[in-house]
């Protein structure tokens, strides 16, 4: 096991006014023995990053260390890692034990009974002990990652390095795979990388998650607290499904005036907002409340759009009546709520539950309330990952 630092790395590929910068000066330290994740769209540089993590990629400026020692003119097989890709990789003519086994004796002066015996315990471990004389083509998809897991896990590296391992499963096999790849990391305590574009993913897997976007590192923290303490409106708007609604407007007298209602900012909000005159409200939609009728003075009327029910809860696309613009915007109401598309309802936006965002930058500016036990969950959650690390 090893830490693991990146320091101002930047990658540029190609030269020049036509170079485009894929990593944009990212400093990171990850801790001996972390689960930490990169998240971000595509093209966000994650999976550049973790390239330049295992010596694929070279980067153009910056240092990559594992452990103590300074790994740049390392190659791949001289930093001690183990990747798992998302297209698996296995060799088809091998039967899953070779494939498992052809590292080992590539690159160990192992014998052939260790060799064996490492093998059979990771098969076992993965569930395809049953499976070690078959090969690839004979394998399910899920069966296929358990078996390219199988190979890194006998290397006994210091470093995971998973990329999109899980983006090639359905939906099923996807999340127990996500329960799978936590068990084996809580067991082994290896220090692992993994990349993903689902925030889902990358919301029940790691001790930290490592926000990007466009090559730029947006927020570093726990998933609770990239989730509940966005720095920005990009990480408020990318982490949650549904996203984060969003209504920019000018501030008048105390009053933020987005298009198709006002909303009155509490004196904490207006410290918070200073002498801005454009901000930008963010609310998730299973805060918002939704009312046949008026129920308080901090409403606006709005026409549902679409319902889209999903069992347990349904989603509610609405757009506000008074509204300028053709927008929507999304509310999480209970599946057994009958609501019909084309109706009327009051909106209500509660100001404990809301984010204001600087405008021009996308800085946010003031945090929405937890209740004190979520607080101190939120607390316990970052001093754990913290104390856990050093």
């Amino acid at each position: 096991m090893a830490r693991i630092t990146i320091d101002d790395v930047t990658k540029r590929f190609g030269d020049g006014d036509d170079s485009v910068v894929a990593v944009d000066d990212v400093s990171l330290d990850i801790k001996d023995g972390e689960f930490v994740v990169f998240v971000g769209p595509s093209g966000s540089g994650k999976s550049t990053l973790m390239r330049i993590v295992a010596g694929l990629e070279t980067q153009s400026e910056g240092d990559i260390e594992i452990g103590d020692a300074v790994v740049n003119q390392l190659g791949p097989r001289a930093r001690d890692i183990a990747m798992v890709f998302q297209n698996y990789a296995l060799y088809p003519n091998m039967t899953v034990e070779e494939n498992m086994s052809f590292g080992l004796k590539m690159s160990t002066d192992m014998s052939d009974e260790e060799i064996e015996e490492t093998v059979t315990s990771a098969a076992e471990m993965m569930d395809i002990d049953k499976l070690l004389d078959n090969r690839p083509g004979e394998l399910s998809g899920g069966q296929q990652q358990r078996v390219a897991l199988g190979r890194a896990i006998v290397r006994d590296p210091n470093v995971f390095l998973m990329d999109e391992p899980l983006s090639n499963l359905d939906a099923k096999l996807r999340a127990e795979m996500r329960t799978e790849i936590n068990r084996l990391q809580n067991d082994l305590g290896v220090t692992t990388l993994y990349v993903t574009h689902d925030q889902t993913e990358a919301m029940t897997m790691g001790d930290r998650l490592v926000v990007l976007n466009y090559g730029e590192l947006q927020q570093v923290g726990t998933p609770l607290e990239c989730f509940y303490r966005p720095a920005n409106q990009f990480v408020a708007g990318f982490l949650g499904s549904p996203s984060m609604n969003f209504y920019e407007g000018e501030v008048e007298g105390g009053t933020l005036r987005a298009d198709g209602f006002d909303f009155d900012l509490t004196e904490r909000m207006q410290t918070s907002a200073g002498d801005r005159g454009a901000l930008v409200l963010g609310a998730r939609p299973e805060d918002i409340s939704l009312h046949d009728e008026p129920v308080t003075d901090h409403e606006f009327e709005a026409v549902v759009d679409v319902v889209e029910p999903m069992g347990s809860i349904s989603y509610v696309y609405l757009q506000a009546v008074n509204q300028s613009h053709d927008q929507t915007f999304i509310v999480e109401i209970d599946g057994q709520r009958p609501i019909s598309e084309g109706s009327r309802v009051y909106v209500e936006i509660p100001d404990e539950d809301i984010h204001l965002f600087d405008a021009a930058s996308g800085e946010t500016i003031h945090q929405r309330k937890l209740d004190s036990e979520a607080e101190i969950a939120l607390e316990d959650g970052m001093q754990t990952v913290s104390s856990s690390s050093d």
